[in-house]
């Protein structure tokens, strides 16, 4: 009786620690998300840059007026360019709804419904979609697609 209990106690602190872990791994990941965002919020591309891996691949899925679905695809460096030209005077920002985090050794995946704001009214909502990949210690971006529309976005809240 006294060997199972001891099997069971550590069984059950094996999974403590590994989920302990992996709620540390996942804090990580978040973080970087958080700093992007933090760039982005304050138009800083040095933070936005910090979070990216130099081959990140950035793509926008959206809509147009005619009802066409589209696909546009940025570089690292068109994005950071924006970000650093946009005007002191204009505001963004993205609310994320919630994150949705999935980790399997040096691959994550973060799912973020968001709404975004431009200089304080609302422009559209949608998702995030992030791959990230653990750089010898260091989470990096390594793909975002993000997808943009401007009605249904009560749906998303709905979602939290």
């Amino acid at each position: 009786m006294k060997k199972i209990l001891l099997l069971l106690a550590l069984s059950v602190s094996t999974m403590a620690i590994k989920a302990q872990g992996q709620s540390a791994e996942k804090q990580a990941i978040k973080k970087v998300i958080e700093t992007f965002f933090d760039g982005l919020h304050k138009g800083d591309s040095t933070i936005l840059k910090s979070t990216m891996h130099k081959a990140i691949k950035i793509q926008t899925t959206a809509t147009n007026r005619e009802g066409k679905k589209m696909l546009k695809t940025e570089t690292r460096e068109q994005v950071l360019t924006n970000i650093a030209n946009k005007k002191p005077q204009d505001t963004y920002l993205e609310k994320l709804l919630s994150y949705t985090i999935k980790v399997d050794g040096n691959l994550a995946s973060v799912w973020t419904p968001y709404e975004f704001y431009y200089n304080g009214n609302f422009s559209h909502c949608g998702a995030n979609s992030f791959q990230l990949f653990n750089n010898n210690g260091k989470w990096e971006i390594i793909y975002l697609v993000d997808m943009r529309r401007r009605q249904n976005c009560d749906a998303l809240k709905n979602k939290k």
